[in-house]
């Protein structure tokens, strides 16, 4: 199992940065979804974040809910989550991350979808919703399996919960960018320079920028001062518009910011 902050730190040694890509389990459908986050890793992306889909997404925003609607309606369960994770391992060789909610660990049971996610090869999780301080189950469990852990951090964020994020994740910590829900934007909020400076200073090692990026260039403006930029819901709308062909053109589109300056 490659973990992502080893990916993350040959990225930034041979290119600028690296690119994470964000797709939801089950969009269109689970085989869809499957062969999409295989193509966004064969066009570019360095290591992918897949969202499980949630009845009360909090940080989504109306693309991404779209999508994983779909995926609960279809008849989404946490053990697709795995299965997709496993198929995708099994062909390609990036990092595979979770994106979840933390009801639906706790509900799982913390220790048992450690065991299955690592079982499955996946990397770790990303918990939007789960603060350090909250999170002594998963810490432990992750310790346990080897899994990384991906706390984030906002604009809004105390020097105390700064210290925290960067304490208590591995891999890398992830900087909102923006206050608000997720969404592709003309712009990337100025205020994701302050976060990353102040995750640096507090000792992290990567810093991933994420909500809002959707375009080579806002990739290479963020790698100018991070070590990752993260898009989610720019290559959800292009798998929704042209399907996973449409993912991977996108992804080799956005890979084009990482190139070394």
């Amino acid at each position: 199992m490659r973990t992502v902050g080893e990916v993350i730190a040959r990225r930034n040694a041979e290119a600028s940065g690296a690119l994470i890509g964000y797709l939801p389990v089950g969009f269109p459908t689970l085989d869809e979804s499957v062969e999409a986050a295989v193509a966004l890793v064969e066009n570019g992306v360095d290591a992918l974040e897949l969202g499980l889909p949630y009845s009360d997404p909090v940080m989504d925003g109306p693309v991404i809910q779209a999508a994983t609607q779909q995926a609960l309606a279809n008849g989404f369960r946490l053990a697709h989550g795995f299965e997709a994770v496993r198929r995708i391992t099994e062909r390609v060789d990036a990092p595979v991350l979770i994106m979840t909610y933390w009801n639906p660990v706790v509900q799982y049971g913390v220790d048992r979808f450690a065991d299955e996610l690592a079982a499955a090869g996946g990397a770790g999780l990303i918990t939007p919703d789960l603060i350090p301080d909250e999170g002594a189950d998963w810490i432990a469990a992750s310790e346990r399996t080897g899994l990384d852990r991906v706390f984030l951090a906002a604009p809004t964020s105390t020097e105390t919960r700064i210290a925290q994020v960067v304490e208590a994740s591995r891999g890398f910590v992830y900087a909102v960018s923006t206050m608000g829900i997720t969404g592709a934007r003309s712009d990337v909020d100025a205020a994701a320079r302050s976060v990353v400076g102040r995750l640096h200073d507090a000792g992290a090692a990567a810093s991933c920028v994420g909500v809002g990026i959707s375009t080579a260039g806002q990739v290479a403006e963020v790698l100018e001062y991070a070590e990752g930029a993260i898009v989610g819901s720019a290559l959800v709308k292009a798998l929704a518009d042209g399907g996973v062909a449409g993912a991977g053109r996108l992804a080799a589109e956005l890979s084009q910011g990482t190139r070394a300056r």
